[in-house]
């Protein structure tokens, strides 16, 4: 089927055709109908099968068709992280760019006077995080009393994160008559109470299943001692063919650290998690997207922000403690039936959650080794920035300052009471937990490429 068939507006096929597509992908041939029809929809299908278009192309089709009947709000996207907001909203001007639509986002984390502007000139289409527009809904400076179509993209992970209550009270104040749609990568019982609660005898689209990653993604699991993880990766990257890798570890401080360690070594690198400024993640996007470094270091709440075509290669440095994050991780690459690879590292404290993986997605990790490298379970060297770090956590400590585990923690840090763990203890989950939002930002300038991997 070609998108020609679809009844879309001629404007928005002229858009699809300047993007470089030519055929739909099976979420939106099932979906587009649906939502050209009226009909609220559920839309159950895994990041990266084309579901952004799914929703957007019927919206748009369907304002061009109601052109010139005034200004007025009559679209709310509504979706979990702010990276995720602007991607959207990208797609939605990269699809609408021949009709005059007026759009913008509103999220937290930067300055709200620009986003009440905006609300205030009269916009067609807001994409959103709940949390600030609820905040700016409180004091009135929106208005969504011409609302036509309401979507909450990503709702399983908008439920993960919290945003049920402000969800709630976002929707009790937009007009009944509206068409709802919703998208998530699974059909939870929390899910369908959503649907219960928000929609009226949606139509289900179901495209695949979470729990199966992409046939073209080619999974190898790597058992190594904790202490050689960063050494088995910097050999691994001499590879020419890792040319775009996405690395995933659990916890903030912990990308931080591994950037630090891989540009001492000359890989070019930023991190994406949520501690940095909203300038700063945007700018790790833009840099992974174009080239400028190499390897991008996100943590799991990053996983749904993320959306670059072309990553060659996803690594679990830190093997995912729940399965579907494991599934979340490695759908960032071999997208849109691109072939990619994903590297799991598996430490000998690992190997249970490697099990309930298998069983989960109903198959084995390939082992495989790397050749030439020593498997020799050594102290790991650590950085210059390492070292300031556990120093400001010693003085923290003398100050009577804590955090974390046994009473440390203090530092920036601020995760294991001030120890350095040894290398067959597991890292206890503390302050440091990744909790908000994906970023990224500058890195320190990288050392000249040639030392070793802490041999």
């Amino acid at each position: 089927m070609s998108f020609n068939a679809l009844n879309l507006d001629p404007n928005i096929l002229r858009a699809i055709a300047d993007a470089g597509y030519t055929e739909p992908t099976p979420i939106q041939t099932q979906a587009i109908p649906h939502i050209l029809a009226g009909h609220d929809m559920i839309g159950i299908a895994q990041t990266g099968t084309g579901k952004t278009a799914a929703f957007t192309l019927p919206i748009l089709t369907k304002l061009a068709a109601a052109a010139g009947q005034g200004r007025g709000t009559r679209v709310l996207v509504l979706a979990p992280t702010r990276e995720l907001v602007v991607q959207i909203e990208e797609n939605v001007r990269a699809y609408g760019k021949h009709l005059s639509l007026k759009m913008a986002t509103v999220f937290g984390g930067v300055g709200e006077n620009s986003q009440i502007k905006a609300l205030q000139s009269g916009l067609d289409i807001i994409v959103a995080t709940p949390g600030r527009l609820m905040d700016l809904m409180d004091r009135r400076y929106a208005d969504f009393s011409r609302l036509q179509f309401l979507v909450l993209d990503e709702a399983d992970r908008m439920l993960d994160m919290g945003f049920l209550p402000s969800i709630r009270t976002i929707v009790r104040s937009l007009p009944k008559q509206r068409q709802t749609l919703l998208f998530s990568a699974t059909l939870s019982r929390e899910i369908e109470g959503l649907t219960h609660e928000f929609q009226h005898s949606p139509k289900l689209v179901q495209i695949g299943r979470r729990s199966n990653p992409a046939e073209t993604v080619t999974q190898w699991a790597y058992e190594v001692p904790r202490s050689r993880k960063v050494a088995l990766l910097g050999h691994l990257l001499k590879e020419p063919t890792m040319n775009m890798v996405l690395i995933f570890v659990r916890m903030k401080h912990s990308a931080d650290r591994l950037a630090r360690q891989l540009e001492t070594h000359g890989v070019t690198c930023a991190t994406l998690h949520s501690n940095r400024s909203q300038n700063q993640r945007l700018r790790a996007l833009r840099d992974f997207k174009s080239g400028v470094v190499r390897v991008l270091v996100a943590t799991d709440i990053a996983a749904r922000g993320i959306d670059v075509d072309g990553i060659s290669h996803v690594v679990n440095f830190d093997f995912p403690m729940h399965s579907e994050d494991y599934v979340h991780r490695i759908g960032r690459t071999g997208r849109a039936h691109a072939v990619g690879d994903a590297i799991s590292f598996v430490t000998p404290e690992d190997h249970g959650e490697l099990r309930s993986l298998e069983r989960f997605i109903g198959r084995g990790l390939v082992r495989k080794k790397a050749e030439g490298f020593d498997y020799t379970d050594r102290p790991e060297p650590r950085t210059a920035g390492d070292v300031g770090q556990q120093r400001g956590q010693h003085r923290q400590q003398s100050r009577g300052g804590g955090g974390g585990q046994g009473g440390g923690g203090g530092g920036r840090q601020g995760g294991y009471g001030g120890q350095r763990r040894s290398s067959n203890s597991r890292p206890q989950v503390s302050g440091n937990r990744e909790g908000g939002n994906v970023s990224g930002g500058p890195r320190p300038p990288a050392r000249p490429a040639g030392r070793s991997w802490g041999r």
